[in-house]
């Protein structure tokens, strides 16, 4: 079978003629605001910056993350037995000398975690859920910007 003619290209190859896989570690991430922020913050280094932060960057990625709740399947007692964790990030990349906006999006996501009877139980489903949520978002934060990167036709040179 030949796909040679079908215009399908790898996302994160690292062919010369582009691929959003290399774009990434000249990516500088800025620090992210709260607790919520942080641990999205280190799930992007470790999407897009594995080798640790470029020594020259070409972009600054700023995040702002938001957050909320909403209770599900209310019992006849009104009390709550599940709920809806809802997360954005909305990113904006720029180039890292004239801090001109080049690509922003706003990825979102929204996660479900029981409401129990120990307070201690419904904590750590909310943090599990937190956690799946934000993993989540910096792998379509890292998704989006491969599409990007692979569809820009020039870059900023140094």
């Amino acid at each position: 079978m030949f796909l040679g003619a079908c215009g399908f290209q790898p996302l994160y190859s690292n062919r010369p003629t582009g691929g959003g896989a290399r774009e990434f570690s000249k990516i500088r991430i800025e620090p992210i605001k709260d607790r919520v922020g942080q641990i999205l913050h280190n799930h992007l280094l470790t999407a897009l910056n594995p080798n640790g932060p470029p020594q020259n960057p070409l972009f600054s990625m700023t995040v702002t993350v938001s957050e909320s709740s909403s209770s599900l399947g209310v019992r006849k007692s009104a009390f709550a037995t599940r709920a809806n964790l809802n997360v954005s990030a909305a990113f904006k990349l720029s180039d890292f000398e004239t801090r001109k906006g080049v690509f922003s999006q706003t990825s979102r996501i929204t996660v479900s975690y029981n409401i129990l009877d120990s307070d201690f139980a419904t904590l750590s489903a909310k943090k599990d859920a937190r956690a799946r949520a934000l993993r989540e978002i910096s792998e379509d934060i890292r998704v989006r910007l491969g599409v990007y990167f692979t569809q820009a036709q020039s870059f900023p040179k140094k």
